[in-house]
């Protein structure tokens, strides 16, 4: 079956489980889970989109890239409010660095989504989520290894970083934070509370660029096929954000990154073996 074939499945079917109730309770969960560590979760969400909800690869892509977009407008708020615009307003260099190559990346991802065969886009995905796994492990643990690059380099690779990103994020359907805040700490030397907050001005628009993309392509009707489901699910994920960054810390990261990592392996493992 090929992406358009089981997109269009999926947007014209309307499963129980896709109800409004099941939508806000997982966006709750997830967002809490995320907001434990300081992300948005959608790198968690995108697996029960595509195994609980049976949304198709790319549908649960774009329906994912939706929600992670709410969830990002939302925290811009919080995020800039908790560092002082001074600080921010002295490293837009940085900023203007990694978008330069996250708008292109993201760009050309969103149209390899949509050009994949279903099978072809499940097997990405996995592979996207250990990848994922791997660096959110190193970054928590303090195991990645720190740079010191001349400026030249260093905006060679902020460029080549950000396309990286850009790509990663508009397959997943995620915000990218959970690549854009190493990145920011590991390339520009910036601490991790600082780093956060750049991320969104990062994230948001990267996220506007692969959510026109895929605004062009049919698969977009599932937003507006499961339009009640998507909403509650969005709001349950705001909601579980600020829950989980009010319990920020409550739960110590030595016992909190292996049981995300761990879960993050065990969904690559799901998306992989799903059809």
């Amino acid at each position: 079956m090929t992406n358009s074939d089981a997109t269009t499945t999926a947007a014209n079917s309307s499963p129980l489980a896709r109800s409004a109730t099941a939508g806000f309770a997982a966006g709750a969960l997830v967002g809490l889970l995320g907001g434990l560590v300081g992300l948005g979760g959608a790198e968690f969400r995108l697996p029960l989109l595509l195994t609980i909800f049976g949304f198709a690869a790319l549908s649960a892509v774009i329906v994912n890239k939706a929600m992670s977009l709410v969830v990002v407008i939302a925290a811009i708020p919080a995020r800039l409010t908790a560092v002082p615009l001074a600080d921010i307003g002295d490293e837009w260099t940085a900023v203007v660095n990694l978008l330069a190559g996250s708008l292109i990346g993201a760009w050309l991802g969103a149209s390899w989504a949509t050009r994949m065969s279903s099978k072809t886009l499940y097997r990405v995905l996995a592979g996207l989520l250990v990848m994922i796994a791997i660096v959110f492990s190193a970054e928590r643990l303090g195991t990645l290894p720190a740079t010191d690059l001349s400026e030249p380099a260093q905006v060679i690779t902020g460029v080549v970083a950000g396309f990286g990103i850009g790509v990663v994020a508009a397959l997943l359907g995620v915000a990218g934070g959970e690549l854009l805040i190493p990145t920011f700490v590991l390339l520009y030397g910036l601490d991790t509370k600082l780093a956060g907050s750049l991320s969104l001005l990062v994230s948001l628009p990267t996220m506007l660029v692969a959510f026109f993309r895929y605004s062009r392509d049919q698969a977009f009707a599932v937003l507006r096929g499961n339009k009640r489901f998507v909403v509650a699910m969005g709001a349950g994920s705001v909601t579980g954000s600020i829950v989980g960054g009010l319990l920020l810390g409550v739960v110590a990261e030595a016992v909190l990154v292996p049981l995300l990592a761990a879960l993050l392996l065990y969904s690559a493992v799901k998306v992989w073996k799903h059809t």
